[in-house]
Formats: structure tokens, sequence, C-alpha cells
């Protein structure tokens, strides 16, 4: 490490891959539900092991962010963090509401407006935690004088976050009207400023990575900045089919969405260009292939997949269908987790000595596993929505009649799902079983040349 302050970072990391085990844990009992008969269906019904699962996804997500933000801050500012106090206080409130919230949706203490169920006391304390990051990183920032535009992006990304996160504070009799707001929160994150975020962290590691000249790397955040502004804000009316907005919306919804991801991946596409050309490289390679991965993850997840799903005419037949889970788990992957796992593979060893630069033998089979298991996934999420929307949606069946006939599909579900958590379970070992320790240096190793590869 460079500074001492970046040890915050790795308790982050460490609650959040306890958050990402609990996530695969309450995925693969919710999948097991579809098998047959649930004998737990009066003690945690599918409605109950789903909200946790999907709340638990967007917990262990944001707390990756936030370590890694605590680990690339320093980094690019070159300064301690201006509070770690502070830092850890918030870490505490994340982490007690966390917990509260999960316990509460076990007796079914929540407000049913899916992924936004936490009850009004804990959404309060997500503004204050969010309020807490945002004055801690913005005073680490002045404190330097120095401030990057790769800094600017995740900046902007995580306000974005947190202002967007208000109309989830709202209460809406009308369920409809509900949804319509919902959204204002729900795919202005995911699909919005959680691209800049990403954005952000991606173009960090490239350039360490790879060698990319940030001064080009840069120019392309400022195009994902406008593709955000623009895409991710008229992207938001593909969720409009069912609420009853005027007819116009939908291909602008649909057209618009399908564009977010592209900035990302033509920065990959240039990173990629760049190793290949300079010949540079850096001794972590399993950190290269999370973040290379999940660029490319992201164009087939939340680009190809979206853009399968969300087009007017497809999504009207689609809409609310497993058809919606076969992109939503990819876009996630891709998008964020994948991200989230690259930051902690970059840091991990600055913060674990003891820890091979280039990663370990158990890594890369975690990176593999995860990658076949989730493609699996994909994969039995889409053949069984494709079935579903077909009976359901073609020949007018009723939805158990058909849930019994695609049921077949959730075998392979269970399966490839049981691989990705191998490769879940093989992570949080490898995390965990070397003790940290936080030792300053004067540098970390970045991109170094090597031999000229020649094409």
């Amino acid at each position: 490490m460079r500074y001492k302050s970046q040890s915050v970072a790795y308790w982050y990391f460490a609650v959040a891959m306890v958050l990402f085990g609990l996530q695969v844990v309450f995925g693969l009992l919710s999948a097991a539900k579809y098998l047959g008969p649930d004998p737990l269906l009066y003690i945690l019904p599918f409605d109950v092991s789903k909200m946790i699962h999907t709340n638990l996804l967007v917990v262990w997500v944001l707390t990756g962010f936030m370590g890694a933000t605590y680990w690339m801050i320093p980094d690019e500012s070159r300064t301690e963090i201006y509070s770690v106090k502070l830092a850890y206080i918030q870490l505490a409130l994340w982490v007690v509401m966390g917990v509260t919230a999960v316990i509460g949706y076990l007796f079914r203490y929540g407000t049913g407006n899916k992924l936004l169920e936490q009850p009004l006391p804990h959404k309060i304390v997500i503004v204050i935690v969010m309020l807490m990051f945002l004055y801690n990183v913005v005073m680490t920032i002045r404190q330097s004088g120095r401030f990057t535009t790769t800094e600017g992006v995740l900046l902007l990304g995580i306000a974005g976050a947190a202002v967007l996160y208000l109309p989830s504070l709202l209460h809406f009799d009308n369920y409809t009207v509900a949804i319509f707001y919902r959204w204002w929160t729900i795919h202005l994150w995911v699909e919005g400023v959680w691209e800049m975020i990403q954005g952000g962290f991606l173009a960090y590691l490239l350039i360490r990575l790879s060698g990319a000249d940030r001064e080009v790397m840069e120019k392309w955040l400022y195009v994902i900045v406008g593709l955000v502004f623009i895409a991710g804000i008229l992207g938001t009316a593909h969720h409009y089919y069912w609420v009853g907005v005027p007819t116009y919306w939908l291909p602008i919804g649909g057209f618009f969405s399908a564009l977010e991801p592209v900035a990302l991946i033509a920065m990959a596409m240039y990173a990629y260009s760049a190793i290949r050309r300079s010949g540079m490289a850096h001794p972590n390679t399993l950190a290269l292939h999370w973040t290379i991965g999940s660029a490319i993850y992201t164009l087939f997840g939340a680009g190809l997949l979206g853009l399968a799903h969300t087009w007017p005419g497809v999504n009207k037949w689609t809409h609310g269908t497993l058809i919606t889970a076969m992109h939503g788990h990819a876009a996630f992957y891709g998008a964020y987790a994948m991200i989230v796992l690259a930051m902690i593979s970059y840091a991990l060893p600055a913060m674990s000595p003891s820890r091979r630069e280039q990663g370990t033998s158990m890594g890369y089979w975690s990176f593999w596993l995860q990658l076949a298991g989730m493609f699996g996934m994909t994969l039995s999420f889409a053949t069984a929505g494709i079935g579903q929307v077909y009976l359901e949606r073609i020949l007018g069946l009723g939805y158990l009649d058909a849930q019994l006939k695609i049921q077949v599909h959730f075998l392979m579900l269970t399966a490839t799902a049981t691989l990705f958590a191998i490769g879940v379970i093989l992570f949080i070992i490898d995390f965990f079983r070397h003790a940290p320790r936080f030792e300053i240096t004067t540098e970390m190793p970045d991109a170094v040349p090597v031999s000229p590869i020649r094409a």
C-alpha cells in the first residue's frame, strides 16, 4: 500500500465477501424451490428468499463500491483518507442496517417495493451513510489539491447514486404510481450512475494494469458520462410498457438503453489494443482477467441481452417473465460484481504481502468457474423464459401449468448455479486464507514493458 488509510478498504471488502456468500446461498435456495415440494414453504417462502437474495446483491455490491473507492481515491489523490474514523463508523452503521433489514425480511417487515423493500428507518440510515461517504471522499480530494477525471466520474456516480435514492423515500398509495417512480431509483442506478462508477473503476484498473495512456482513457470517461446522461435517462422508458405512459416512450426507451455499455466496451477494446501494441504487462494478471471480463460480460449481459429483451416489440411478451431474470443476472454480474472482484483482486496483494502478486491457482479457478456458472445460468433462464413466454403469453396457459412444463430447465439452473457457487466459495476462501498485513511501500508495481507481442 502507498497510504496507511487504504487499509480501510480491506474491511469493506471482507464484509462484501460475507454478504456475497449469503446472497449465493439464498439464490440457490430460491432456485431449488422451483424443483418440487418445498419443505420451507411456511417458514421461508419463495417471495422472502428472493427478496433477501436481491437485496443482498445490492448491499454487497454497494459495500464493494465503497471499499474500492477508499482504495482508489488515496491512490489517485496521493493523500491519506480524510477521516479513517468516519469510514469505520460508516461501515458499522451500514452493517447494522443490512443485518437488521434481512432479519426484518424474515418476519415480513418491509415495504413490498421490489429492491427497495427497506423500511423507512433503514432508508434514513442508508441516506446518512451515503452522506458520510460522500463527505469523506470529497474532503479527501479537497485536501489533496489533485483532482483527476477518473476521480471526477467516480464521484459523480457516487453522488448520483445518493441523490437518486431519495425517490425511494416517498410513499404512494397507488401501486402504478409507486412503480413509475421506483424506476427513477432502480433503473437510474443500475443503468445510469452505477455505470459511471464502473467506468471510473475500469479506467483506473486499465491505466494501472495495461499501461494504457491516462489521457486517452479519461477521454473515454467523458463519452461514458455523455452516454449515461442521454442513454441512461431516456432508457428508463423501456420499463414503462406496462405503466401507461404515452407510446412514443417505448421505442425511445428500447433504443437508448441498448447504447449504455457501448463506451465501456470501446474503452476495453482500446486497452486490449494498448497491451498488444506496447507489450506492457502487470504482474497481477488475475485482476486483469476480472477487469477485461467485466467489460466483455457487460457487452453480453447489459448490451446484447438487454437489447434482445427490452425492445418494445419483444418486451410486450417478455416483461415480467424469466427472460427478465436472464438479462438481470448477466448484466448485474458483468457490470458490477465483476468490477468489484477486479478491484479486490488488484488491491489484495498489497494488503496481504504473503499473497502472490499474479494471483493464485484458486483465484483463477474461481474466475473460470464463476464465468462458466453464470453463463450456464443465463442460458437456463433464457430457455425457461422462452418456454414460459410461449406457453403463457402465446398459448394462454395458466402460470402454474406453464411452470410445471418448464421445470426441467431449473435442473440445469440449479446445476450451473452450484458451479457458480463453488467459484464464489473459492474466491471467498482465497480472500480470507491470507491474513492482512498493512505495510506501507513507496511504490506499487504498475505495468512494465515486456517483449513486444507480435500479431
